[in-house]
């Protein structure tokens, strides 16, 4: 078998046609809004947001509602109860953040596993590329679609604010109302990825793109780049190896963005770990561009 059949034969079946969509889909909405997680520090937000919306996607298929509306909604009350716990009691957010996501996904679980149903729920938890039909695809590319809008339309807003929240206050900007759209951005886009990986590994889709990028530019208009792409490539080969392999498509897709992160962290030519070495040199500060 030649390179050629290996390209060409999963594409034969629609199944892999419409898994691999999806999968750029997801993977570029998520990478460009991982470049502002990753710069303002949100990680733990990410992972809080992925987890919490578990009980909605449950919710919503009990009353037959879209999948994505109980998702949301349960995203951004996530985002409501941290900001009330934190601005209310002497709980630090970092452990707001804990006690919120983990009550709602332990919630979620609850509530599969009380819930009858004809469609295995877990796949919400542990994704099902695989499985993804062409109503999914035609949803997950408009919810990709509005969250990839809002972030060019607002991405200047939104560096400012990342960069210098306060700069962004002195003229005439509001750093609670950015903050609070990109974490609608944040809610929104877990959906996407949701379908592709699952809830567990969404986390690693709005994060590792971005860290990875962080690592390989110091200017914010090229990580909003490098990013998609790193993050639409590693996934299209995920997919590949899944269907080779036989294995979970969802972890092979954030396997191998994680082994390009890996590579990245020891080999990167300004900001690797042993190009640093050999230099002696300090790594670099990004810097708005």
């Amino acid at each position: 078998m030649n390179l050629l059949d290996v390209l060409v034969e999963p594409l034969q079946y629609e199944f892999m046609t419409r898994a691999i969509l999806t999968t750029v889909i997801a993977a570029v909405v998520c990478a460009m809004l991982s470049c502002w997680l990753v710069l303002i520090g949100w990680s733990l937000m990410g992972d809080a947001v992925s987890h919490a919306v578990l009980p909605g996607v449950v919710l919503a298929y009990v009353v037959g509602a879209p999948f994505a509306l109980g998702a949301v909604v349960f995203g951004l009350l996530a985002v409501a109860l941290i900001g009330v716990i934190r601005d209310t009691s002497r709980v630090k957010e970092d452990a707001a953040i804990g006690i919120v996501f983990t009550t709602l996904f332990a919630l979620g679980l609850v509530l599969i596993s009380v819930t009858p149903s004809q469609t295995d729920l877990n796949h919400i938890i542990f994704g099902n590329i695989l499985g993804v039909s062409t109503a999914d695809l035609v949803q997950i590319a408009v919810l990709a679609l509005v969250a990839f809008a809002v972030l060019v339309v607002k991405r200047r807003d939104l560096t400012l604010y990342a960069f210098d929240p306060a700069h962004a206050f002195a003229i005439g900007l509001s750093p609670r109302l950015l903050g609070a759209l990109l974490l609608g951005v944040l809610a929104l886009t877990a959906v996407v990825a949701l379908q592709v990986v699952g809830v567990i590994l969404v986390v690693a889709m709005l994060i590792i793109p971005g860290a990875t990028a962080y690592l390989l530019t110091d200017r914010f208009g090229r990580m909003l780049v490098i990013a998609p792409v790193t993050s639409a490539l590693s996934s299209v080969l995920g997919i590949y190896l899944s269907y080779w392999l036989d294995a979970s498509s969802a972890g092979l897709v954030v396997l191998v963005q994680g082994a390009v992160f890996t590579a990245v962290y020891l080999f990167s030519p300004r900001q690797g770990v042993l190009g640093r070495r050999r230099r002696g040199a300090a790594q670099p500060a990004v810097t708005a561009g």
